[in-house]
């Protein structure tokens, strides 16, 4: 599979599994990983730490900057795998917009399964509370926005793997 400049933008709500799959993924195809939840400003964090949902106005910046990210991995002809939860369209359009090399990869699970995956995890600035938030703002992607669909009720590994099957079909 031709890796080399391939972009991966691994979206979902918050507990969906992203970080630790992307993870795994950015090492089986051997590119950068970021967690986009790095490049949060303080303010953002501590808003959500606190328990209040985001803005629109309050992610843009921090959009922009994952945006910027992928577009530096661009210009040196790298490849990579970046976490963000891209729960609207409009977000989307920033940070995959028109690259052709940045593939979206949605991590879907129910409330249910992910509710329990928030509660079981520790030291995590986003509490179980604004789970509800998360769905209700989340516009799962569409298929004009060609995403790579992957359910999460699967052990990480098997997650993993059908992931690299999937971007085996659509890879150049």
């Amino acid at each position: 599979m031709k890796t080399l400049g391939a972009i991966i933008v691994v979206m979902g709500v918050s507990g969906s599994g992203k970080t630790t799959v992307a993870a795994m993924l950015a090492g089986r195809l051997h590119v950068h990983f970021l967690e986009g939840d790095d490049l949060h400003p303080p303010a953002n964090v501590e808003k959500m730490r606190g328990g209040t949902p985001l803005t629109d106005e309050d992610r843009w910046p921090w959009l922009q900057a994952i945006a910027g990210r992928i577009d530096e991995w661009r210009a040196r002809g790298e490849g990579g795998v970046v976490t963000c939860s891209a729960l609207k369209r409009a977000y989307r359009r920033i940070i995959v917009g028109e690259r052709p090399e940045v593939v979206l990869l949605y991590l879907k699970g129910s409330r249910e399964l992910i509710h329990q995956r928030m509660a079981a995890r520790h030291e995590h600035f986003m509490p179980v509370a604004l789970l509800d938030s998360q769905f209700k703002t989340l516009e799962p992607p569409q298929p004009s926005e060609q995403p790579i669909t992957v359910s999460i009720d699967a052990s990480v590994d098997g997650i993993v793997n059908d992931i690299v099957r999937q971007l085996e079909l659509v890879a150049p």
